[in-house]
């Protein structure tokens, strides 16, 4: 086992940049070190470091230095739109939580205030038990900062589904989604506007789309993003969980989702993008997540659409909406 690499001082650090062919301006690269660190910035200049040659487009291997021409400003910059992109995809998540919130509480209680702890309400392979009891202990550790709950638990032997949906997170809600029965999945489903035409699947497709509503694997993959953002993770370049797209591209709106499965930043952007417009009618949260693009991204050397799975002709999408404002 290779043994640990020693630290460095921000002299070094510098020092390390420039003979690997960074171009930089001490004192402003000097800032961004101590406020930022070392550690995380190189997952920024990361893809500016040359590859091999010839290299493998499926594990590409890169070299320490950097291409010619790069800069430690333009690091910064990415990492200014990262941040930026960062901030506006959790505040879209945040309104598809909460709508997907209210969604499940509404069905849910069609069947009754504590229909939650009820099995029979749930797929036979959800582990009930085991959601219940995680629910139960967020409960608890919020009782005493949640007035609701502390209510409920004082003055009731219970509490509803709708002052229990307040103290769920969003991993919470797409694993209660994802253990409804079909038939609840859909209609939650629906709600949003996801109408897939069934028609137009394959035999193959139509089994897996009545066995479970594609828009489980959706919340997943969102929940995933949604902790990348909340813990300041790189969002720009990331790889998420790969998530079918054959029902929902039978959508129009949806019509330009990759074939197959979606696994980079513009299905999940696409797929918010709808959602938000549904919940949020005349909504500018697109055309916030365009004009940064085009402002913050574009300009960068070295740097692509296509990375972020981007297609060429994106800013013809209809997932804009309305023209910039």
């Amino acid at each position: 086992m290779a043994a640990l690499k020693p630290p460095t001082s921000l002299a070094q650090q510098l020092t390390l940049l420039r003979n690997r062919g960074m171009i930089l301006e001490e004192s402003f690269a000097k800032q961004w070190l101590t406020s930022v660190s070392y550690y995380r910035m190189s997952g920024y200049w990361y893809p500016y470091r040359r590859l091999q040659f010839p290299h493998d487009p499926k594990d590409p291997v890169r070299l320490d230095d950097f291409e010619t021409g790069t800069s430690f400003d333009e690091v910064a910059r990415l990492y200014e739109f990262d941040r930026k992109l960062r901030t506006l995809i959790h505040d879209g998540i945040e309104r598809i939580e909460v709508a997907l919130r209210a969604k499940v509480g509404e069905q849910l209680v069609t069947r009754g205030a504590l229909s939650y702890k009820d099995s029979s309400a749930f797929r036979n392979e959800f582990k009930h038990a085991e959601w219940l009891s995680k629910a139960q202990k967020r409960a608890n550790r919020a009782k005493p900062r949640n007035q609701s709950i502390k209510h409920y638990v004082s003055k009731y032997s219970d509490f509803p589904f709708w002052v229990l949906a307040d103290v769920l997170d969003f991993s919470d809600l797409s694993i209660l989604f994802d253990g409804l029965i079909t038939k609840d999945q859909h209609t939650i489903s629906q709600s949003f506007g996801l109408n897939v035409n069934v028609e137009q699947l394959s035999s193959n497709q139509k089994g897996k789309y009545f066995k479970q509503d594609p828009f489980a694997r959706w919340c997943e993959q969102l929940t995933i993003l949604r902790n990348t953002c909340a813990h300041h993770g790189r969002v720009w370049n990331k790889h998420l969980t790969p998530v079918s797209t054959n029902a929902f591209r039978t959508i129009p709106e949806l019509s330009d989702l990759p074939e197959g499965q979606s696994d980079k930043l513009f299905g999940a952007i696409l797929m918010m993008s709808f959602l938000i417009r549904s919940i949020s009618p005349g909504t500018t949260w697109p055309q916030k997540v365009r004009i940064l693009i085009e402002n913050e991204y574009l300009p960068l050397r070295f740097r692509s659409i296509e990375e972020m799975g981007f297609p060429s002709h994106w800013q013809q999408l209809s997932l804009w909406g309305e023209n910039p404002l």
